[in-house]
Parts: C-alpha cells; structure tokens; sequence
C-alpha cells in the first residue's frame, strides 16, 4: 500500500530514488501520482487511479455533493458510509456569517453531513477557529507535502506550494472520492517557471503571478502542472508562495506546485509533522516548457477588467480613481499579507481617501493581527474590518460593488460582475498596492509610500 511505500521517508528527490528512478526524469508532479497509483513512474499523458489523500468540502461545495449523494441513492447505490471520514475536513467560509436564508441552509446541511458521517475537522463560523479553506489548511498543517489533495473549490491550487498535489474538483468527482478513496487522473504535463532573484520592497508573490498570466494567457496552461523553482520562489515567505500558486488556475492549471525547501519542512515540523515525502523534480526531468523570471527586475502589477490574465504593469493605470480598495481573501487576507499592507498605512500615518474594506482569512490571522495591534493600524486609517469570509471575492456580501463602481482588490478574480453588480471594474493587485490605492483614492505604486520611488 503507499502508506507502507512512504512509511519514514523524509526526502525522495533524485539521490534517494534508487538508480532505477533516477533515470527516470520525473517531475515532482509525476511522482506523487507515481507514488499514489502504485507506479514506478507514470509520464505525462498517463491515465491513473490514484489514492486521494485528504479532501476539502466548504458551505458552497458540499451541498452539492450532498446532491450527488441523493441521486446515487435514487439509484440504488449506498451512500450510507463514507470510504474513510478522516480524510475530510470541512470549514464554512464562502457564504458566512450568513447574509441570507439559503446561505444559512447551506451550513445547516453541513452539519447534518458531519453528524450523519461522523467528519470531526470541521472548522465552524462563530465556534473558535475558522476561515477561508485555502489559508486554513496552510495554517491547520491539514495538507502534506507529497499528498494527494482535492477540494470542491478551484483555487484548492494552492497548496501546491507546500509541495502537495493540489486541484479543484467537481461534486460529482469529490462524491466518488468520498465514498471510493481514490479517483481517476491524467498525468499533466508540466511547464517549468524557473523564478531567479528577489524581489524588490512593495513587490509581492501577487505581481509575480500575474506577471505570468499576462505572459502565457488565461489558457496558457490548460490541464498543466505548473511548477515553480528556483532562488526566486526560495527567498519568498511561504504564504507569499501560496498566492503564486493560488492563481496558477487562472491560466487553466490542473495544479500549481513548488518542491518542499527546508523553510516549508521546518514550517511542518514546528506543526508537529514530519515523515512525509518532500519530493522534488529529477534534474532530466521533461518539460512542455520552461520561463525564465529575473524576479528583481519585476513591477508592481495589475489585471485590468475582465480576466486576471489581462496584466500590465501598474504605471499603464496609476492614478485611475477608485471607489473601494478591498484587502483580503485567500491571496490577499493572509497575515503576511495584512503586514505588508499595514506597513504602507505606519508610513504614511493618515486616513483613506476610499471606502476601504479589510478581511482577514482565518481566525487565527484575526487574533493575531489584534495581538500585534494591526487592526488599530487599519480601524485607524479609517478602514473597516469584518470577519473571515471569502463574502466579497464571490460578489455574495461585505464589500459588493454597485452600478460602474472601480474597485482595487487583493482577490483572485475579476470577471463582470464577479464582486458584484456586472457593470462595475476589478482591478486585482497586492495587498501592498491596495493599502497604497486606498490612502490615495486611486490606484497607486506602494513604492511612492515605502520611499523606493517607481
């Protein structure tokens, strides 16, 4: 069995393969699905049945699993049993606290499932720790380098910068998941992004992501692995990473991915984790392509309206007016995110000149962030601060745009309509260029506040 094949392994990269596998010329992607279908090795095109190791349900997935659940009974099949509850874990995020009835029957159904299922990491609005499943399951330690991870969101992704195989699945996929353990996967090919250098202040993982989807298109990817190394990707915190990752979708990514450096290791390892594989691709390995990135030469981006993959650099609209900066969600509501913005708001030391609204992704960023007195930071410069939700990312509540309104935002996507009413314009950037937008009004280079110039 794989538990048996990966008992005590803490390092799988090419020298602890055996010579067999070091011949072989695999990428990281391809050995986890190597090692979770009982393969050797598998290539890209390969079709597997693979081990899924843990799986993800918020309040916007799991009803319709539960659907699912209800026409295979119709049907005949038993969906009494789950094929292993303690590999789910559930968290309420999308659509809490509630802002309306059927959003508040969508939790209820949630608890039903765990009770009827018997899942115990649930993570409960109003009931301790919870928040935004992406950053959560980052700082829950829930999800292992070397696993496989499905979850009934697309921006699931993300975990791929712990080293995981990460994707979004749909609710008849998850159904079969739970009840089977295991499901189908084509093996993608991968697309090298080699990121070299570091990146200069006011620069964050949110530029470097879009800087790419700018390159390679909104379909550049298409049921690709995408994968991440170099010094670049080493130098930068992990939560920044998992922004990188987080958007990898955007360009039509099965899943985005970087190797396990000692940085992540130590991260488990202070979690109380080890003994998983930290895999890393072969040095043949073989790749669709590889891009080249001088990480210190890179701008501050945007994405104009309507597609995360319509990037240019943030000087092509500087000084456009706004009329809601909006700081959160999973690649924006992090707490390295939230310092990063609340560095330009101490340096500027004065209020916003827009509505400007700020959202932590978890409970845990929201206790510390009060600990280490940032949310005085914010409630000073005039912003207000809501609860963890991922409510205004999906245009459902706490920040929704009117009627032609502009906004700056931290999230993943900008759609028509996405935040809100269909006529009015997201502009995604960091959380460095937001808090800066949002001190001007307009949107504004964070290095004019941080001193670096532009």
């Amino acid at each position: 069995m794989r538990s048996d094949a990966l008992n005590g392994a803490t390092l799988l990269g090419p020298s602890h393969m055996g010579s067999a596998a070091s011949d072989m010329g695999m990428t990281i992607t391809e050995k986890i699905l190597a090692l979770a279908s009982g393969r050797q090795r598998v290539s890209a095109g390969d079709v597997v049945v693979a081990k899924v190791d843990r799986v993800m349900m918020h309040d916007v997935g799991a009803p319709g699993v539960w659907d699912v659940f209800q026409e295979l009974k119709s049907r005949g099949v038993d969906v009494s049993r789950l094929f292993n509850p303690g590999m789910i874990w559930m968290t309420e995020d999308h659509f809490v606290p509630p802002p309306d009835p059927k959003s508040a029957e969508n939790v209820r159904l949630m608890e039903q499932m765990a009770d009827m299922y018997g899942i115990k990491e649930y993570y409960r609005f109003g009931l301790g720790t919870y928040g935004v499943c992406h950053t959560l399951a980052y700082e829950e330690a829930l999800v292992l380098p070397g696993q496989v991870y499905v979850g009934t969101d697309s921006h699931t992704v993300t975990s791929g910068a712990l080293g995981a195989f990460a994707t979004g699945m749909g609710h008849t996929d998850v159904a079969y998941i739970l009840l089977n353990g295991k499901n189908w996967f084509r093996v993608p090919e991968t697309i090298l992004f080699r990121l070299n250098g570091r990146l200069r202040d006011g620069v964050m993982g949110k530029d470097v992501i879009l800087r790419i989807l700018g390159d390679i298109g909104a379909d550049g990817a298409n049921y690709m692995a995408m994968e991440f190394a170099g010094d670049g990707v080493r130098a930068m915190p992990l939560e920044d990473r998992m922004t990188v990752t987080n958007m990898t979708v955007e360009a039509g990514a099965k899943n985005g991915i970087m190797a396990p450096d000692e940085q992540v290791i130590e991260y488990y390892r202070e979690k109380g984790k080890s003994g998983f594989p930290a895999l890393s691709s072969d040095g043949d390995a073989e790749y669709r392509d590889v891009h080249d990135y001088d990480l210190g030469r890179l701008e501050p981006m945007v994405a104009k309206p309507h597609s995360p993959a319509n990037a240019a650099e943030l000087s092509e609209v500087e000084g456009l007016e706004v009329d809601e900066a909006y700081l959160g969600s999973c690649t924006g509501g992090k707490y390295y995110d939230m310092v990063q913005a609340a560095r330009i708001l101490r340096k500027a030391n004065r209020k916003a000149k827009t509505r400007f609204v700020v959202v932590p992704s978890t409970t845990n960023v929201y206790r510390r962030m009060l600990r280490e007195g940032l949310l005085d930071v914010f409630l000073d410069a005039g912003a207000v601060v809501g609860p963890p939700t991922c409510g205004a990312c999906i245009g459902g509540h706490m920040g929704v745009l009117g009627p032609d309104e502009v906004a700056v935002s931290s999230t993943n996507r900008n759609f028509p309509g996405r935040m809100g009413h269909r006529t009015s314009k997201v502009y995604l950037a960091s959380p460095a260029t937001v808090a800066a937008s949002a001190l001007e009004g307009r949107i504004t280079d964070p290095r004019r506040i941080l001193g670096g110039g532009n």
